[in-house]
């Protein structure tokens, strides 16, 4: 089963206690645990130890899982301790951003070598490493995805197919998932108006809000058998505890039912 949660970056303003307890009322099967530095550290790679029990406390209390983790950063020892905490704390999936710049030849091998390798690494731990095509970097679409996953021959490794980057490069992410869904290990999603370079205002990226064919995609998802994590990921300017809370609300209905409509949920 498809299972749902949303990255804690939502409630970057709020503690993983709050958090969990907002997305646990809202319905979602768990969290992905925000680790990105500098914007929200509810996983702290170089604390985390100090972290474990109060992390472990919230969700036992919730009844939340961690489903991923993304880290966001490509640096080797930050991944590494980062990797040491998802062993502590059953974390699956660590996400990573792809690096360099679109279109740059040059900057798309130096991202699959370090992917990896970085995988490798995160083999060694028994955690999936996985990367998203991103607006702007080295891998930002379905053929850069592509010869991603032609070089990047760990086992380890994953793709993380968010619908909204490949939406903003110019694709139908409902057609271009079959191509990459063999290595798809987790999704980030969300919605947008429009292909600009940035999703929008954070109530604008809540699913079923802009133009993406996100019934399709899911049922694209299902199609394939896909059976991974599926995580909200909604970013931008700090929101209210109300206003991060219906933003959860509202896209877990909108994915609860279309899910229920293809009698995968």
């Amino acid at each position: 089963m498809i299972k749902l949660g949303v990255n804690t970056v939502l409630f970057k303003d709020f503690t993983f206690g709050e958090a969990c307890t907002a997305i646990a009322a809202a319905g979602y099967d768990g969290v992905e645990i925000s680790a990105i530095k500098g914007m929200c550290e509810h996983l702290d790679p170089e604390n985390w130890r100090e972290q474990k029990a109060y992390i472990k406390a919230c969700l036992n209390f919730t009844g939340m899982k961690i489903l991923s983790s993304e880290v966001a950063s490509q640096d080797p020892d930050r991944l590494r301790k980062a990797f040491e905490a998802a062993v502590e704390l059953e974390i699956p999936v660590i996400n990573v951003g792809p690096g360099g710049k679109s279109d740059d030849e040059e900057d798309l091998k130096h991202s699959i070598e370090s992917l990896q390798n970085l995988a490798e690494m995160a083999k060694g731990y028994g955690i999936t490493l996985c990367t998203k095509a991103h607006v702007g970097a080295a891998i930002y679409n379905t053929p850069t995805t592509l010869a991603a996953m032609q070089g990047i021959t760990s086992e380890a490794f994953g793709i993380d197919m968010d619908p909204s980057h490949i939406y903003r490069a110019g694709e139908n992410p409902a057609e271009a998932l079959p191509a990459v869904i063999s290595r798809v290990k987790h999704v980030h999603i969300r919605d947008c108006k429009g292909r600009q370079q940035n999703p929008g205002l954070p109530p604008m990226q809540a699913c079923g809000r802009g133009d993406i064919d996100l019934a399709g995609y899911f049922k694209a998802l299902v199609d394939a058998n896909y059976d991974g994590p599926v995580s909200l990921e909604v970013i931008g300017p700090s929101q209210t505890l109300a206003q991060a809370c219906t933003i959860a609300a509202e896209s877990y209905g909108y994915m609860n039912a279309i899910l229920k409509s293809l009698n995968a949920r």
